[in-house]
């Protein structure tokens, strides 16, 4: 469900893989339509049924400046307590510090103010700049959004190709082009909303190839929307590359064309990105770039290390973020909150198999490669990683046969990856033998789809809520260069432990490692350095509060600094 630098994956086929979960599983997906109209149609009875029983069997008092609304309401509040342990209400802060606002629809968006029940305290706080940032973005993402005034205008300007340059409106914007695996989607999402904020432009991201993302994220700003409209005027908009006239690239070095005629500027930061591209990432024309009113961007990265190079957001970062690995963190909280779909198959599969356990280990497996001949050693390089580190109990040497004191522990594991087959093997070694310290270990995993599909909606649904429930453990371990390991981690700020990608089907020596942050990390940044105007480094530079990536040489993440 992720890719990485420059891999592509074949479209897979559709199979069973549930584990023998059918309809009445807790991680079931329904057609949408099929599951609007049945609920429609059963709801509709219910309240029926629900009105002629008070009818006939309540007293006529009961009615007397009563409303017969009164059940829909009942059945309304009810479906939006779903899901909420009981009694912990009141003991939680939904608004994360100030993080969220008040006033969303709680009907509509469930997990927006009941995921807080299902995690521990927030290990990062928003800082009060950041929460005043965040209440000016959202006016603006209101003021000049689909529908407003200065949008219709600056698409009229865009559909009849006039330059669009120094908006008297004050209204910019960004479009997120939606391409690749979910995880490197939402690495580009979180990264864009940033860059967005740093500059003053309205998000609006594309839907993607069959408009997937309405069924996977609920709107996240108050009183607009964040989908880029159907009807955007720049033709063949996704197709966009390198070679564009409108490229930053091609912009930037073509000084004589300057920004005559320019409609929008078009910025490449995909994983093959050019040096010329990444430029962006610098200060040189950053006015410039603040001139034009659109900009197109396309990436399948976590592009937030980038920024920090840049001296002009040097002091608004900082003061944002005073705690630099908590970028993601915050804004993913802020940011990202799946659909009442995808967040009744993350409830329902968490209290069924995971809630009751005394501690939750998440293990996410991404096998890159012929699968065939690298199982083995990728299943003998988990199993050495979660000895070495102590997270699973060595299994008993003798097959005990139980009874006695209560076991003093349970573990629960739960496994993600697209074959079932890494998940059966650990499930049998411990049901076979049974755990050497009297621990109960039960495995879990909620589906194996065989390959991976891009903007597969019912695919991608089942995705994220795996993302969201590897989020909820207390400790992790994640595939090395897995966009989908990285969101997974870094959404439930939690420090992985992360497994090195080996090329010769050996188990690598250590087989794992602690991470240094809890953030993802970042292959596509600037190799250079934008203070120095040094353009001949190899790979980016390091700082007090950027460093290598544990699985990846050439990539950054962002840490906080050392005391």
């Amino acid at each position: 469900m992720d890719t990485t630098t420059g891999s592509r994956e074949e479209a897979r086929e559709e199979e069973p893989g549930w584990l023998g979960i059918e309809e009445a599983s807790p991680f079931t997906v329904k057609s949408k339509a099929t599951k609007v109209a049945a609920d429609a149609k059963r709801w509709s009875s219910l309240v029926n049924a629900t009105l002629v029983v008070l009818i006939m069997t309540m007293p006529p008092l009961i009615f007397i400046g009563g409303r017969l609304g009164a059940p829909t309401v009942w059945i309304k509040s009810t479906v939006a307590n779903l899901g909420a342990p009981v009694g912990e209400e009141s003991s939680k802060d939904v608004l994360l510090g100030g993080l969220l606002v008040p006033g969303f629809d709680k009907q509509s968006c469930a997990s927006r103010y009941q995921s807080v029940y299902y995690r521990k305290n927030m290990t990062r706080l928003p800082s009060p700049y950041l929460i005043r940032r965040l209440r000016e973005h959202e006016a603006l993402q209101r003021r000049c959004g689909p529908g407003t005034e200065p949008y219709i205008r600056a698409t009229e300007r865009l559909r009849s190709e006039q330059q669009v340059l120094d908006s008297n409106d004050g209204c910019n914007y960004l479009v997120l082009i939606s391409y690749r695996g979910l995880g490197n989607r939402i690495l580009a999402t979180n990264s864009a909303f940033l860059y967005a904020l740093l500059t003053n432009r309205v998000l609006l991201v594309d839907p993607g190839h069959g408009n997937t993302l309405p069924d996977l994220f609920c709107e996240p700003f108050p009183g607009t929307t964040w989908l880029l409209p159907p009807d955007f005027p720049v033709a063949n908009f996704r197709d966009l590359d390198e070679a564009a006239p409108e490229s930053y690239a091609n912009v930037v070095m073509n000084r004589s064309r300057s920004v005559t005629g320019l409609r929008f500027v078009y910025a490449h930061l995909d994983h093959d990105a050019s040096q010329a591209n990444r430029l962006v990432y610098c200060d040189d024309h950053r006015e410039f770039l603040h001139r034009v009113q659109w900009m197109i961007l396309r990436t399948d990265q976590y592009m937030s290390p980038g920024f920090f190079f840049n001296p002009a957001y040097e002091s608004e970062l900082q003061r944002m973020f005073p705690r630099t690995d908590s970028v993601f963190y915050i804004i993913s909280r802020y940011l990202l909150h799946p659909t009442n779909e995808v967040w009744g198959m993350v409830t329902r599969f968490y209290n069924s198999y995971l809630k009751d356990a005394d501690e939750r280990l998440g293990i996410q497996i991404r096998v890159f490669g012929d699968e065939n001949k690298s199982a083995q050693h990728v299943l003998d390089q988990i199993l050495a990683c979660t000895s070495r580190e102590h997270l699973l109990p060595a299994v008993a040497s003798t097959g005990g046969g139980g009874g006695g004191a209560p076991p003093p522990r349970s573990k629960a594991v739960l496994i993600t990856c697209l074959s079932s087959w890494y998940h059966d093997n650990i499930r049998e070694m411990y049901w076979m033998s049974g755990a050497g310290n009297g621990e109960v270990v039960s495995v879990h995993q909620p589906s194996h789809e065989g390959q991976q599909q891009w903007f597969h909606g019912e695919h991608d649904m089942k995705a994220l809520a795996e993302i969201f429930l590897l989020s909820l453990t207390d400790k992790i371990v994640t595939s090395g260069q897995s966009t989908f390991g990285y969101v997974s981690h870094a959404l439930g700020g939690l420090t992985p432990f992360i497994t090195y990608r080996t090329m010769d089907e050996t188990v690598a020596d250590p087989p794992c490692a602690r991470t240094v942050s809890m953030e993802p990390c970042a292959f596509t940044v600037p190799h250079f350095d934008c203070v120095k105007k040094d353009y001949t480094v190899d790979i980016p530079p390091r700082t007090a509060t950027i460093r290598t990536c544990e699985d990846v040489f050439w990539g950054v993440k962002l840490t906080e600094a050392e005391a």
